[in-house]
């Protein structure tokens, strides 16, 4: 067995009701919260006194993060409270990293940046997801696009890390039915990528299995009915171990390519995941024949994954990526800048550049 490493937030509450505990937990912490959220931020100002708001609308830029930071400092902030989709808790994530760093963004963002560690503690920082997808309330690190290199990167550390993660299943309630498909999509392609990836470990595979049971049989009730409590209850626990599990094993191809898809293409996250998440998982179950983890997923998704896959896909509605404005003629591209990406790195067999434009028509 490989050496490996656990760690996730230091503090996970979860439950049906939860989200009424957020004002004393953000107290304890300090007097003055920034709170970052959507597109309907009055709807939280009330709940918690003394705040300062940072809206995120789509996912978070490198401006956002600047323009958070210095609202943060203009406040004063004790605490970052992010409320959203995992938009917003990168967005905050961020935030509460950068607002104590004595160096701007680019000094420690990935790819585009020095990716130089973090120098200063982040400032305690409460996860609240409203939606059932990234595991964003349990990952180390926050996804930012860059409009000026047309790609996204990571700012990335150990002390990102929620200090809080609240999840309360209720409130994804009435959360639209094609974000329910696609961030549900999302968890279950992150519990799959990190249970077959070069880096999985026991612990997280015991995470991921249990994720991936409650997708199969909660994802598709929560998609027809979201005020089923149990589907919810399900696919926030879904979602909240793939959390855990990329944030100490990792991903794979399926997130290798939604990072330059995602920074080329206004394209969201999850339905670029949920697009490409067949096609990926039938390129890799060619490469790795007898794959027993390969053999376990076939025998838990009714004896043949990839259609199970591909028929979950139709069934949830997943739009296919031309929706979004990609062509033939940017699939080079794409390949190429996947093929470099972080998430690649840990796919449980290398893939050709063909295999990878394959995998890319046939999501088209």
């Amino acid at each position: 067995m490989n050496r490996f490493e656990f760690a996730t937030a230091q503090r996970i509450i979860f439950g049906c009701g939860t989200v009424r505990e957020l004002p004393v937990l953000a107290a304890t912490f300090g007097k003055k919260t920034l709170l970052v959220t959507g597109s309907r931020p009055r709807q939280w100002e009330t709940r918690l006194p003394h705040v300062g708001i940072k809206s995120i609308s789509g996912e978070p830029t490198t401006r956002d993060i600047e323009c958070g930071v210095e609202l943060a400092k203009q406040h004063n902030a004790d605490v970052i409270v992010a409320i959203g989709g995992g938009s917003v808790i990168d967005a905050g994530k961020a935030i509460a990293a950068m607002s104590t760093q004595p160096g701007g963004l680019m000094r420690h963002i990935e790819v585009i940046g020095e990716g130089k560690p973090l120098e200063a503690a982040p400032l305690p920082f409460i996860a609240v997801p409203t939606t059932a997808g990234t595991g964003a309330e349990a990952t180390r690190n926050a996804v930012i696009a860059s409009e000026a290199h047309r790609v996204k990167a990571s700012l990335r550390h150990l002390s990102m890390l929620p200090s809080i993660a609240l999840v309360d299943p209720e409130l994804a309630v009435d959360v639209p039915q094609h974000v329910t498909a696609a961030s549900g999509m999302d968890a279950l392609t992150q519990c799959l990528e990190a249970f077959v990836c070069s880096r999985a470990q026991p612990m997280t595979d015991a995470l991921c299995l249990d994720g991936i049971q409650r997708a199969v049989r909660s994802l598709e009730r929560a998609f027809q009915n979201g005020h089923d409590l149990d589907a919810r209850e399900d696919m926030a626990l879904c979602a909240l171990n793939s959390g855990i599990a990329l944030a100490n094993a990792g991903l794979g191809a399926v997130h290798g390519f939604a990072a330059p898809v995602g920074g080329m293409f206004h394209a969201p996250h999850g339905a670029v995941c949920a697009a490409l998440l067949a096609p990926v998982w039938e390129a890799n179950a060619r490469r790795v024949q007898n794959h027993a983890k390969f053999d376990q997923i076939d025998a838990m998704l009714g004896g043949d994954a990839v259609s199970w896959l591909h028929s979950l896909t139709q069934r949830l509605r997943i739009p296919k990526l031309s929706t979004w404005g990609i062509q033939t003629t940017d699939l080079d591209e794409i390949a190429r800048k996947a093929a470099a990406a972080s998430s690649m790195k840990a796919n449980p067999a290398p893939l050709t550049h063909d295999e990878l434009t394959a995998i890319l028509r046939a999501a088209l």
